[in-house]
């Protein structure tokens, strides 16, 4: 067979791997995104767990971007020649090994030891892009001098006199491509992080001196590790300045309702921005269109993963809509995507791009760097091999010819 994952995505994973001392015993029995949720929950403390895990109210838009890919099926076509199939991805003018990247997940060096790190060198090492959240327990510009081709991801403050600051904080760390989210006006009703007993920023008790001490694992090569290596840590990144510590009993963090924002502060940032700007958080064409008009090069079809307005619509029933009114500008979405068939459904009906987060969060809390490397190497897997069952060789050939709409219930994509 002579077919290959671009510059070997899996075979180069495979090998790192096998360079470190985490336990290739336990990743082997990973087969699937879904096997590091899995593990991740029985590896993390449960309000840890559950701040990862969860979503808003009653879950309604976190199943929804499950059950709007279970909705849609492919036609496959024969007798193609797929021997020399790639999956080789151009976007804002860097061709990545795979269509997919590391979306921002918030707090991530909590649940994983120094995790913004650990997921910027394996998205480097597989050649895929990476989001570093604004919600970050590490400063961007540690993460940028490691990493140049990273992201940045911000919510823009509501407090407006801090805006500029933070855009020239992240200028100056070397960032090339800005991501604001703008569907965060307020915080969203996650009751689900109340009864696992998380807050932000987290308050000592003994329940959750328990939770900690009944993951030792994660207590012993996260938490303390963090704490006897590099102290408190903090919200880095959600200002210019430093934010709340992320365990206290008294300090507050500044959650800065942004219920203020309009289109003036995204044109003011355009402006100010000289790299890639792109903006996250959209499902109305609407929207897409005047962010559009007024200066993005790329928008995120999101309704950030179910944790905000409980009732959005799922990121892919929106997408062709946005496509489709923003012709020559890359649209790209996050939300429910878990398989390599998502992947190509997704691109199929226009997107340029696909990002996942919760996946690859819990690859690095169970296994760091070569966790990640995992995950990467199985979806990436997933997408050749379903590459050759569906009968192209490129990824550019996917359009809605190739799929039928299908009616699937909830219920079913649950399963």
């Amino acid at each position: 067979m002579t077919a290959t994952i671009d510059v070997n995505v899996a075979q180069r994973a495979t090998a790192a791997m096998a360079k470190r001392r985490t336990p290739l015993r336990r990743l082997r029995k990973l087969l699937s995104l879904d096997d590091f949720e899995r593990a991740a929950e029985r590896h993390l403390p449960r309000p840890v767990f559950g701040y990862v895990a969860g979503a808003a109210e009653t879950d309604w838009s976190f199943h929804d971007n499950r059950a709007a890919f279970a909705e849609y099926g492919f036609v496959p076509r024969m007798l193609v020649d797929v021997s020399r199939r790639s999956q080789r991805t151009t976007l804002f003018g860097r061709t990545y090994a795979s269509p997919f990247g590391i979306a921002p997940i918030g707090i991530c060096a909590l649940y994983a030891y120094r995790g913004d790190l650990v997921l910027a060198r394996a998205a480097a090492a597989a050649n895929i892009p990476m989001v570093m959240s604004g919600s970050s327990l590490i400063r961007l510009e540690e993460l940028a001098a490691q990493s140049p081709g990273a992201w940045f991801q911000a919510y823009l403050p509501g407090d407006t006199s801090q805006i500029v600051p933070l855009i020239e904080r992240v200028a100056r760390a070397g960032f090339g491509t800005l991501v604001i989210t703008v569907d965060s006006q307020v915080a969203g009703n996650r009751e689900n992080n109340i009864r696992a007993g998380f807050s932000t920023p987290l308050r000592p008790t003994l329940r959750l001196a328990w939770d900690g001490i009944t993951h030792p694992r994660w207590l012993a090569g996260t938490f303390l590790r963090t704490i006897v290596q590099h102290g408190m840590p903090h919200f880095e990144n959600n200002f210019a300045t430093r934010g709340a510590p992320i365990l206290s009993s008294s300090v507050l963090r500044d959650y800065s309702d942004r219920g203020n924002l309009h289109w003036d502060h995204w044109k003011s940032v355009r402006d100010m921005w000289k790299g890639t700007l792109v903006i996250k958080g959209i499902l109305d064409p609407r929207d897409a269109v005047r962010a559009c008009e007024l200066g993005a090069d790329g928008v995120v079809v999101s309704n950030h993963g179910g944790r905000q307005l409980d009732g959005a619509i799922a990121p892919l029933r929106a997408l062709p809509a946005i496509v489709a009114a923003c012709r020559g500008v890359p649209v790209m979405i996050d939300g429910g995507v878990r398989r390599g068939t998502d992947v190509m459904k997704a691109l199929a009906l226009g997107a340029a791009f696909v990002f996942l987060g919760r996946p690859f969060g819990f690859a690095a809390a169970i296994a760091g760097e070569a966790g990640v490397e995992h995950a990467v190497a199985l979806l990436a897997a997933e997408i050749d091999r379903n590459m050759a069952m569906l009968g192209i060789t490129n990824l550019a050939e996917l359009d809605p010819s190739w799929l039928v709409h299908v009616h699937a219930s909830a219920g079913a994509a649950a399963k």
